[in-house]
């Protein structure tokens, strides 16, 4: 991932939620030239998606609770700090959908919705020690 993209307040990531993985690549894959990439993550298949060679996003099968929801891509946001986010959220009359919780060797990212109804996911990445 590029170092722009750890930015708090950078569009970072992007994801597809599917009902079909294997369509959703092979359709992705014929339109934009995109790469794809198995990636290990715990209790899941997960593909990542790739542009010359850098990693830019990822497809995914949709989990239970999003049973009955048609495929859809989400954009998540850098942030310095899930929780905080999650609180400030709230204080500006937005919904907070899903929790802070953490993605083992990747970070902690919640899942918000602004007044109007839009949603988004926020996240912060583990950094790796100098």
């Amino acid at each position: 991932m590029r170092e722009e993209s750890l930015r708090h307040g950078a569009l970072g990531w992007v994801e597809l939620m599917t009902t079909d993985v294997k369509a959703a690549k092979k359709f992705y894959t014929s339109i934009f030239g995109w790469e794809t990439e198995k990636a290990p993550m715990e209790g899941m298949e997960y593909t990542m998606v790739k542009v010359g060679g850098e990693a830019v996003g990822g497809v995914m099968q949709a989990p239970a609770e999003c049973e009955g929801q048609p495929p859809c891509w989400h954009i998540y946001v850098t942030v310095d700090d899930v929780d905080a986010t999650a609180k400030k959220v709230k204080a500006h009359g937005g919904k907070v959908l899903r929790a802070p919780e953490d993605i083992p060797g990747v970070g902690r990212f919640c899942v918000i919705q602004d007044p109007q109804g839009g949603v988004i996911s926020a996240i912060s990445y583990v950094r790796e020690q100098a």
